[in-house]
C-alpha cells in the first residue's frame, strides 16, 4: 500500500548560469511579459554550470518520500544511460521504482535550465519519453493500492491517460491531486472541468489558471482591493471560475507575489518565505507536493498546509537542483519558530 504515487515527467536537468543575460520587458494593453534575452550571435560566457535529476513527476515523489510518506512514481525512461541513473537516485530516495516504465523507442527528457541573475529560469525542454505513456503501460494495480495520485504535468500524448486516471481514481475512492500542463490546459476549462471534479486539490500557475478560465489579471485594475486584502479581483474571478460546483480545493501559485487558495469557503493569500534565491526550478514542485503531504497529515489545516509548503519550496530556491534542499516536517517545524511573524491572510469568499 502506497501513500502517494505520482504520475509525469523524469529528466536529466543542464544548469547554465550566465551574467550576460538580460531581462526584457515588454508590455501590451492586456498583459505584460518578461524576456530573457543573450546577444545574437555572439559567443557568451557562463558563470556557472551543473547537472541535476529532475521532472515533476521525480521531483515530487522524492519530495513525498522525504516527508516520509510510502512513495512510488509512474514515469517513461528512455534507452539511455539516463534510465539506471534515474532508478538509482530514486532508489536512494527511499522512492518504489517498481512501476517504472522502460522505452525503447526513447530517450530520457532532458533540460536546458537557463538561469538569470534574477535567480528566476527559462527552461528549454525535450520530452523524449515523457511524451510517450499509453495507458496499457500503467500499472493501474499500483494505483488501487495507493491513497493519493498525484499527477504532474503530461506531455504530449501522455495527456490522454489523465481522464482515465481520473476515472479510475473516483471509481475506487482513490485521492487525486492535479497539476496539469500547458498541453492539457489549451484544451480549456470544459476539457479540464471533468478533471476538477475529481480531483482533491489543483494547484497551477497564474499564467495555467488564465489558459483554463480565459480570465486575463487586467494590469488596469492591479490597485483594487478585495475584502481589504491585497489580492487582484480577477484572481479571485479565476479561483472561483476554477472551483465552480466541485470539492476541490484550488491553489494559484504567482511567483514573487505569493500563493492564493479557495475552498469553497474561504480565500487564503500566502506570501513567499524569505530566502536567498539562487534557482526557482522545482520550487512548484516542492510546494504542490508539500502542500499535499501537509493536507494530508494535519487534517486538512489548509493555512498550515500553505505555510509548510511555502517554506519546503524557498528552501528549494536556495539551491540549483529541483530536489536539493528539501526539508523534513521537523526541519519545517523549525524554520516557522524562527519566523513566528509569517502569517496566511484568511478572507471570506
Amino acid at each position: 500500500m502506497y501513500d502517494f504515487i505520482t504520475i509525469g515527467s523524469a529528466t536529466q536537468d543542464v544548469f547554465v548560469q550566465s551574467d550576460v543575460a538580460s531581462i526584457v520587458s515588454v508590455s501590451q494593453i492586456a498583459k505584460k511579459s518578461e524576456f530573457m534575452s543573450f546577444p545574437y550571435g555572439a559567443k557568451t560566457e557562463i558563470a556557472d554550470f551543473s547537472k541535476n535529476l529532475g521532472g515533476g513527476a521525480v521531483n515530487t515523489a522524492t519530495n513525498f518520500a522525504n516527508l516520509g510518506f510510502k512513495t512510488s512514481t509512474i514515469i517513461k525512461l528512455g534507452y539511455d544511460e539516463l534510465n539506471s541513473i534515474i532508478k538509482l537516485k530514486l532508489a536512494q530516495s527511499g522512492v518504489d521504482i517498481m512501476n517504472v516504465i522502460d522505452s525503447k523507442k526513447h530517450l530520457t527528457g532532458f533540460s536546458i535550465v537557463l538561469v538569470s541573475f534574477q535567480g528566476d529560469r527559462t527552461v528549454l525542454a525535450h520530452r523524449g519519453a515523457n511524451a510517450f505513456v499509453d495507458e496499457d503501460e500503467v500499472n493501474f494495480d499500483a494505483i488501487k493500492n495507493s491513497r493519493w495520485v498525484y499527477v504532474s504535468p503530461l506531455s504530449g500524448s501522455s495527456n490522454k491517460i489523465l481522464d482515465k486516471i481520473a476515472k479510475f481514481c473516483e471509481e475506487n475512492k482513490i485521492n487525486l491531486a492535479v497539476n496539469a500542463g500547458t498541453t492539457a490546459l489549451k484544451k480549456g476549462e470544459k476539457y479540464f472541468s471533468k478533471i476538477l471534479k475529481t480531483a482533491q486539490i489543483v494547484v497551477m500557475n497564474k499564467e495555467e489558471a488564465s489558459l483554463v478560465t480565459k480570465i486575463q489579471v487586467r494590469p488596469d485594475t492591479k490597485e483594487q482591493k478585495f475584502s481589504n486584502d491585497e489580492i487582484h479581483p480577477d484572481i479571485v474571478l479565476m479561483l472561483k471560475s476554477l472551483r465552480g460546483n466541485t470539492d476541490a480545493v484550488v491553489v494559484i501559485t504567482d511567483g514573487k507575489h505569493g500563493v492564493y487558495c479557495y475552498d469553497g469557503k474561504k480565500i487564503y493569500i500566502c506570501p513567499i518565505f524569505p530566502a536567498q534565491v539562487v534557482s526557482t526550478l522545482g520550487a512548484g514542485d516542492a510546494f504542490s507536493s508539500t502542500f499535499c503531504a501537509a493536507a494530508d497529515k494535519f487534517n486538512w489545516d489548509i493555512e498550515k498546509a500553505l505555510k509548510y509548503a511555502s517554506v519546503n519550496s524557498a528552501s528549494i530556491c536556495t539551491h540549483f537542483g529541483a530536489q536539493d534542499g528539501f526539508l523534513k516536517f521537523c526541519e519545517i517545524e523549525e524554520k516557522l519558530k524562527e519566523h513566528k511573524d509569517f502569517k496566511v491572510k484568511v478572507i471570506k469568499a
